[in-house]
C-alpha cells in the first residue's frame, strides 16, 4: 500500500547550479543519504559513515535524512508506552508525536550536525516542517488483513518544496533532515523517514539515493551475509515479501526505492555505512517486473 508518485510529491523544478558527481550518471545531481536510526546505537558504524559523506560532498551536494524509530521506542519504553507498528510503519498517538519531536528533531538531529562538524562538514539541522519543506495530509485509515488501522498523527506526503535545501546546498552546507511534516493548518506529523528520503530525492532529481543500514544490503537470510542480493527488482521484492525475508523496515526501503526509480531519481542502493563510495557490498534496487 504505497502512495502513487502523483499523490506522494509535487515540487518546483530545481535550478541552482551544482557541481558534477563523477559517481553518478547525471550532472548537477545531489546525493540523498538516508541514515537508519539503528546507526545511532552503533557509534563505530557512524564513524564509518562520515568519510564517505565527506568524499561525496567534495564532488556534489549532499542531503542527509535520518530515521530514529529505535530511539523513539527506547524513549517510549522509559515513559511506559508501547508503540504499535503496522507493516513496518509506526502508529503515532499524541504521545508518539511528542516522542518523535523530542527524539528526532532534538537529540538525533543535533547528534548528526555535531558529528558533521567533527568531520569538516558544515551541517544545518532542519525538519520537514521547516519552511513547509514536506507538506503532508493525515494518512487515511488502512485496511490491513481485514483490520482498519488508524495511523494517528502520521502524514502522507502531498508536496515537497526543496527551495530551503537548495539554498543551503548552494552555500556548500549539508542539510540534515528530521522526518517530520506539516499540513496546511500547521499541524505537525510524523512521516516515515524512508518515504521522506524518496520524496526529497525525487524533488532534487538526486543521483544516487542511498539507504544506509547496518545490514548493508538486502539478504535472503538476515543472519547470512553471503545471502546478499547484488540487485533487487520488483519481482524479487514481491517474492521476498511473500516469503518473509523482506519485511518490516526493509520492506519499506525496497518499496520506496522502487517508487523512486519510477520518478526522477537516477540510482538507488541499500548499503552499509562504510560502502557509500564503492557500493561493492550493497544491493542496487533496479527497475524491472
Amino acid at each position: 500500500m504505497l502512495l502513487k508518485r502523483s499523490e506522494a510529491i509535487s515540487s518546483p523544478t530545481t535550478s541552482n547550479p551544482m557541481t558534477s558527481n563523477p559517481m553518478t550518471s547525471k550532472t548537477n545531481a545531489p546525493t540523498v543519504i538516508k541514515v537508519s536510526g539503528s546507526l545511532f546505537d552503533a557509534p563505530h558504524a557512524r564513524a564509518d559513515l562520515w568519510p564517505g559523506v565527506q568524499a561525496l560532498h567534495e564532488d556534489a551536494p549532499v542531503v542527509l535524512v535520518h530515521g530514529g524509530g529505535t530511539q523513539m521506542t527506547a524513549l517510549a519504553d522509559r515513559l511506559g508506552h508501547t508503540p504499535e507498528r503496522v507493516q513496518g510503519r509506526r502508529v503515532t498517538t499524541d504521545l508518539d508525536l511528542k516522542i518523535a519531536q523530542w527524539a528526532m528533531r532534538g537529540s538525533l538531529n543535533t547528534t548528526l550536525v555535531s558529528e558533521a562538524q567533527q568531520h569538516d562538514l558544515t551541517a544545518v539541522g532542519v525538519s520537514g516542517a521547516d519552511a513547509a519543506l514536506v507538506q503532508v495530509s493525515k494518512r487515511p485509515a488502512w485496511d490491513v488483513d481485514g483490520r482498519t488501522v488508524d495511523f494517528g498523527w502520521v502524514g502522507d506526503i502531498e508536496h515537497v518544496d526543496p527551495s530551503l535545501l537548495e539554498g543551503l546546498m548552494a552555500r556548500s552546507l549539508v542539510p540534515v533532515v528530521a522526518p517530520l511534516g506539516i499540513d496546511d493548518e500547521g499541524q505537525v506529523y510524523n512521516v516515515n523517514a524512508d518515504t521522506v528520503a524518496r520524496a526529497l530525492a525525487e524533488a532534487l532529481a538526486a543521483d544516487p539515493l542511498l539507504y544506509v543500514t547496518e545490514a548493508g544490503a538486502v539478504r535472503r537470510d538476515a543472519e547470512v551475509p553471503a545471502s546478499r542480493l547484488d540487485t533487487c527488482d520488483a519481482a524479487t521484492a514481491e517474492q521476498g515479501v511473500a516469503e518473509g525475508w523482506i519485511a518490516g523496515g526493509m520492506r519499506v526501503k525496497v518499496e520506496t526505492a522502487l517508487d523512486a526509480l519510477d520518478g526522477s531519481v537516477g540510482a538507488v542502493y541499500i548499503c552499509g555505512p562504510s560502502d557509500l563510495l564503492d557500493r561493492s557490498q550493497a544491493t542496487e534496487v533496479v527497475p524491472g517486473t
